[in-house]
């Protein structure tokens, strides 16, 4: 029987809705506009969709956005004067900065100069520190969009054998934090597989719940996946000109029980957790 799709953009659209609310409440009684800032820097093109369609998400939920432009050619130096501004500005709520950033500028020190009060990708080290203390500010946005489609798809974590594929700061390890803390959608047993992992396909085998997010296509195959397991697909890459995930989604589907597409599965959820931490920084920023 073919696995059930979990439908990320119907769960993003129903979540965006929610944050419009809440942050329709919030402005009548603060009078204060949540406010995203982002920050692109060059011409990648699918930098520019993702920002734009960032930016769309914020309309449709009642928040401000706005984007600061900057040329290739911008210095470090020029880049973390423009985060430093956005940092003391008290209208900006949340501050977003569009990776990948060009190549003579270090990611990690532009990450790390925006305040952990307005990161609101939760890449901060005093943000994760907290997420991997059970008491996050906010939830890091793919992760967290993630474990929201496994609630709503009534999918059962605790005591589950969670395996993720992946171990970057943006997707694996925090994904593997949020799985193994106590608490709803979570209390699962957690295995995080990689690059040098041995046998890799054999770990993948045992899972009840796959969180696939390596960034190779089709990687995950039919004869890796365990009868009526879960699997979640974090993967956006290009096969010619379609957009494919890292399962091998039509065979992958024969054997799942319930499966995220690309696109059209977790992409959205991430933007609608982006949406939902912007709010919360601008709660928190009055009191």
């Amino acid at each position: 029987m073919p696995a059930q799709i979990i439908d990320g953009k119907a769960v993003a659209a129903r979540m965006t809705a929610e944050v419009a609310t809440n942050a329709a409440a919030f402005q009548h009684s603060t009078g204060i506009v949540p406010h995203l800032a982002a920050v692109l820097v060059g011409d990648d093109p699918a930098s520019a969709v993702y920002v734009r369609n960032k930016q769309r998400a914020c309309e449709k939920a009642g928040l401000k956005s706005s984007l600061h432009r900057l040329p290739i050619d911008t210095t470090e130096a020029q880049l973390l004067d423009l985060v430093e501004d956005l940092n003391a500005d008290s209208t900006v709520h949340g501050i977003l900065v569009q990776l990948p950033l060009p190549k003579h500028i270090r990611e990690q020190v532009i990450l790390d100069a925006v305040i952990a009060n307005k990161d609101v990708d939760c890449f901060h080290p005093h943000n994760v520190g907290l997420l991997v203390q059970g008491r996050p500010r906010f939830l890091p946005c793919t992760p967290a969009g993630c474990q929201r489609l496994l609630a709503e798809y009534n999918i059962s974590t605790a005591g589950a054998h969670a395996v993720v594929i992946g171990r970057s700061e943006i997707v694996g390890k925090p994904m593997a934090m949020l799985l193994v803390q106590r608490g709803a959608v979570a209390d699962a047993t957690v295995t995080i597989c990689h690059s040098r992992t041995k046998d890799l396909a054999a770990i993948v085998r045992q899972a009840d719940i796959v969180i696939a997010a390596i960034g190779k296509a089709r990687f995950v195959t039919a004869d890796m996946i365990k009868p009526g397991a879960v699997v979640i697909d974090v993967g956006i890459n290009r096969d010619g000109d379609k957009l494919v995930g890292d399962v091998d989604f039509d065979a992958v589907s024969q054997v799942a029980s319930a499966i995220t597409p690309v696109p059209g599965g977790v992409g959205p959820m991430t933007i609608a957790t982006l949406l939902r931490n912007t709010l919360t920084a601008a709660q928190l920023s009055a009191g």
